[in-house]
């Protein structure tokens, strides 16, 4: 299943289910086939996904000092990180706050 983010600011975002569920988490919302996010849910929604990034960014750096303190090789970084999946969405929203709309999903 894929997920179709869509505002009256802004050109669509389209994401794969565990994409899409997992940013949706992290604002707070419930993964379902529709949805949306209000203006007024907009600036939390992008701190939250900026908190969330950071983090994960923060975990990487960590996992490659201790690969590295141990002598082992980095992994290969194949799967795709937080921060590239979440810039589109997090744009999607700023440019919807900035014009105050909606983002909805599923309508």
């Amino acid at each position: 299943m894929l997920y179709k983010f869509k505002s009256q600011a802004a050109a669509d975002v389209i994401m794969t289910q565990s994409s899409a569920e997992e940013l949706l988490q992290i604002i707070g919302k419930a993964p379902g086939p529709a949805g949306i996010i209000t203006v007024e849910q907009i600036p939390a929604a992008i701190a939250a996904l900026q908190k969330a990034v950071a983090q994960s960014e923060a975990d990487e750096q960590a996992a490659r000092e201790q690969q590295q303190a141990l002598g082992e090789e980095p992994v290969s970084e194949d799967a795709i990180q937080l921060h590239r999946r979440a810039a589109p969405f997090i744009e999607l929203l700023r440019q919807s706050a900035s014009e105050n709309k909606d983002v909805v999903w599923g309508v």
